[in-house]
């Protein structure tokens, strides 16, 4: 189930939604060497990734995470550490990592940066990214493995998104076996369910038992942006677009919600 594209046109050229997706991809190519360079890969994820136990220092100095091919990352005390929570949002670990997150971003974020305008979008994107990061590291705090990816800050555009168009449908593909079609769903519906499925993910984690079960995804970062975006975009929207984007909407959709 993947989302393509949505009935919500936009007022304004999401300059900065093009910004940030553009620099995703130049970082991912030319400082990440496009997952080909596995010692490029392997540098960038171990000194700009975000390791909670570095933060927090409940990591042991010099304990070793192997990254495979012979790499490692090692919990060190270096000073950028302090900056993996911003640095790590703008590196992934793969192709589909890349991808998926350029995906939801390209569908949703446009709208968001069209209601609330550019610069307002970036502070508020990279806030959420922040919050993300910080409910990452208070579900695992000791963890000496780096996290990379925008995927906290995308969800706070997805929240945000929840909130102010509930009821505009997205295009959503469904591929199952050699059923392929493409179904328009409430945003509510495609919203909701990304979200449930994240807390399930996640609720692993919280066990006392097995508090390292994560399944190598950060859900809990997925989690805290999506609930960031849901309580920071009323602070963050523009009355005067969110209305002009309205009317707008229902002249393109006049038999839409």
């Amino acid at each position: 189930m993947i989302p393509i594209s949505d009935d919500n046109p936009t007022l304004r050229t999401p300059v900065m939604t093009y910004l940030l997706l553009g620099t995703l991809g130049l970082v991912w190519v030319f400082f990440q060497g496009a997952g080909f360079k596995v010692e490029a890969m392997a540098r960038s994820i171990c000194d700009l990734g975000l390791v909670p136990g570095e933060l927090t220092g409940r990591a042991p100095l010099g304990q070793a995470v192997p990254l495979g091919d012979g790499f490692a990352c090692v919990v060190d005390a270096d000073a950028i550490n302090w900056l993996t929570p911003l640095t790590s949002m703008f590196l992934h670990g793969s192709w589909g990592h890349l991808l998926g997150n350029v995906l939801f971003f390209w569908v949703f974020g446009n709208n968001i940066e069209d209601s609330m305008g550019r610069l307002r979008f970036l502070v508020f994107y990279l806030l959420c990214g922040l919050v993300a990061a910080a409910a990452h590291v208070a579900v695992d705090p000791t963890s000496p493995v780096p996290t990379v990816g925008a995927s906290g800050a995308i969800a706070g555009v997805l929240g945000a998104y929840l909130v102010l168009y509930p009821r505009v449908r997205v295009n959503m593909l469904f591929i199952l076996f050699i059923f392929i079609r493409v179904i328009p769903i409430p945003a509510w519906g495609v919203l909701i369910w990304w979200f449930v499925l994240q807390v399930i993910t996640g609720l692993p984690q919280l066990m006392t038992l097995r508090p390292e079960v994560s399944g190598g995804v950060a859900v809990w970062a997925h989690i805290g942006g999506f609930v960031a975006g849901m309580l920071l975009i009323k602070l963050f929207v523009n009355p005067r677009y969110a209305s002009q984007r309205t009317l707008w909407r229902h002249r393109m959709h006049p038999n839409h919600p």
